[in-house]
């Protein structure tokens, strides 16, 4: 039964075969998602070992960041381009939480201060319902279930829809921004430290939207962590 069992799983791999969502290539049993060659070959930006970061540096003068990094640099048409373009709009939705596995892990072998409670960058709730999930949340579900600290979800919310950010400067980005998020339940976060994860930050306007709402409602310090960095 077992043998019959195993012979079904691998013609239903070779009919539908597991891809790299970086290279396309096949992947083996032991790859979830991306295959080992991407992995190895991957821009890793090892800013977790650097409080004093270029991702860091872009927040100090707009909020008080206790930390921020990001796993990868962003390179229009990379494979990160890829990775990305797979969470978002492929329906790879458990992508999202193997790389906030892998970027807690990676934050685990370097100086980071205690955070309270982990928020992701929420969407619009029209725009979460067409696309299933927010990645941004399932990211932070995987960095949650390895450095062990709670995620709270519907706390921060996104209560207007914006147009879309694409092609915007950091000043129009801003201003496109505003007044688009909200907390609910600003006890919860009172006087806490808190982990605001994205999936890629690019001028971080939208950090910088959310750090504000945030800091409004009481929280003690933020700290921001995303898989990627647009240099």
């Amino acid at each position: 039964m077992q043998y019959l069992k195993t012979l079904a799983v691998d013609l239903f791999q070779l009919l539908f075969p597991n891809l790299c969502v970086a290279c396309g290539q096949s992947l083996v049993k032991s790859e979830r998602h991306l295959c080992l060659n991407c992995l190895y070959d991957l821009p890793y930006t090892d800013f977790h070992l650097f409080p004093d970061n270029q991702v860091a540096r872009q927040f100090w003068a707009r909020f008080p960041c206790d930390y921020a990094t990001a796993m990868f640099y962003f390179r229009k048409g990379g494979k990160v381009q890829q990775i990305l373009h797979g969470l978002k709009y492929r329906g790879k939705a458990e992508l999202g939480i193997v790389l906030g596995e892998m970027l807690a892990t990676r934050m685990l072998k370097g100086p980071y201060p205690v955070f309270d409670l982990i928020l992701a960058i929420p969407l619009h709730r029209r725009k979460e319902r067409l696309r299933g999930y927010n990645q941004s949340q399932c990211i932070a579900e995987g960095l949650g279930a390895v450095l062990g600290i709670p995620v709270l979800k519907g706390v921060l919310v996104k209560s207007k829809a914006t147009s879309s950010q694409t092609r915007k400067g950091r000043f129009d980005r801003f201003e496109n921004l505003k007044q688009a998020f909200a907390v609910v339940n600003s006890s919860l976060l009172e006087n806490k430290c808190v982990l605001l994860v994205d999936d890629v930050i690019t001028t971080g306007a939208t950090i910088e939207a959310c750090a504000q709402v945030l800091m409004a409602a009481g929280v003690k310090s933020i700290a921001v962590a995303a898989i990627a960095y647009a240099a």
